[in-house]
């Protein structure tokens, strides 16, 4: 089972820069439990470039438990079901944040 730090460190090899054409923005994931913490994600000029800590002023705030997080981004948890059951609460563009799954190959 990957890590967050291992989801978050490998992103950038699955991003489809087509998916996001024109998107510049930062998203900023708030990840609670024993593996949590705060990591910014920047879209811009058709890269992604992320690091661990608060975003600056993020287009979004993504707050979800780590192990949810891990779910998700490994298939055993649906994004949209997550969401839709209070698991994932979001603060901001909401739109971006439906664009994520296709620009982070998650």
């Amino acid at each position: 089972m990957p890590t967050v730090q291992d989801i978050f460190q490998h992103m950038p090899a699955n991003f489809d820069s087509s998916a996001a054409a024109g998107l510049n923005t930062s998203l900023q994931f708030s990840l609670s439990g024993s593996n949590g913490g705060d990591w910014t994600v920047v879209i811009a000029n058709g890269e992604m470039a992320v690091h661990e800590g608060p975003a600056d002023s993020p287009a979004a705030t993504i707050t979800m438990d780590a192990d949810d997080f891990v779910a998700m981004t490994t298939g055993e948890l649906n994004a949209m079901a997550a969401f839709m059951g209070g698991k994932i609460q979001v603060d901001g563009d909401l739109s971006t944040v439906m664009q994520l799954q296709s620009i982070m190959g998650m």
